[in-house]
This record gives C-alpha cells, sequence and structure tokens, in this order.
C-alpha cells in the first residue's frame, strides 16, 4: 500500500497488543481444526491455491489503495479517489471495475444532471481492509 499508516507509539502498541492476541486465537483455532480431522494434501493444495489467488488479486498495485481510501469515508467519487492517489483514469476505472465485480465495493449512480458515481465499500471490502492494515503493518514492523 502507498499510503502510510500515520501511528503514534500508543497506538503501535495497542495494534501489536490485539495482533498478538488475535494470533494466538488463530494459531489455536488451526491447532483444534487438525485435533478434530486429517486434512488431506488435495484439501491443502486447494486451500493454497485459493489463497494463492486471493492474495495476488488484492496485492496487485492500487486495489489495497483503493479499499483503504474508500475506508476513510462513507462513500467517495472517482475524481477524488484519482486526486487522492494520483492514479490515471484508466487504471482506476479497470481497478473500481475488478473490486466491484470482485464485491469489495458497490456503485451508486446518481442520474443527475449531473450524473455521479459513488464507490461504497461493502462488508467484504470493509472486512478486507480492516484485516489487511494490521497484516501490513505487521510485515512492515519488527515485532515478531
Amino acid at each position: 500500500m502507498g499510503i502510510p499508516l500515520p501511528l503514534n507509539e500508543e497506538l503501535v502498541k495497542l495494534i501489536e497488543q490485539r495482533m498478538i492476541v488475535t494470533l494466538e486465537g488463530i494459531e489455536d483455532t488451526l491447532e483444534r481444526i487438525g485435533d478434530v480431522r486429517e486434512i488431506t494434501e488435495l484439501e491443502m493444495k486447494e486451500n493454497i491455491d485459493s489463497f494463492e489467488t486471493t492474495f495476488h488479486q488484492l496485492f496487485q498495485k492500487w486495489n489495497l489503495d483503493i479499499l483503504y481510501t474508500l475506508s476513510l469515508k462513507n462513500s467517495i467519487g472517482f475524481n477524488e479517489i484519482k486526486k487522492a492517489l494520483g492514479v490515471n483514469s484508466r487504471t482506476l476505472s479497470d481497478k473500481l471495475k475488478f473490486l466491484a465485480e470482485s464485491g469489495y465495493i458497490s456503485r451508486k449512480v446518481d442520474t443527475g444532471p449531473p450524473v455521479t458515481v459513488e464507490y461504497i465499500l461493502t462488508k467484504k471490502g470493509r472486512n478486507t481492509v480492516l484485516l489487511a492494515i494490521p497484516l501490513l503493518y505487521y510485515v512492515r514492523s519488527e515485532m515478531v
């Protein structure tokens, strides 16, 4: 993501504490699943392929930047996103179309005049941003 997160020391500590609890919860859940049933090699491969596809799509240039920008406002227009990110119109249009087709955002068209289009995060989009921000922070931090 190209947009730096402005975090003071207090917020960094809070994020780190909550991430530790979250990571411990995920680890515990995975251990319980492993205790309940054996995962087959085919199931592992299918899961990995699915994760890889999703990560590849989300981490393509501009996608998370757009979702993060939309998370800062309830709705935002095309030109406002373009100006905030400094992305060209064609690229932004393609990315917004992909994110809408994938269910991360929705389009609200006001027939005007003039015709305006607003973009809004869906629940899937909001949850993705909420999960991605700590992940990106964690990858960039020195937290172990």
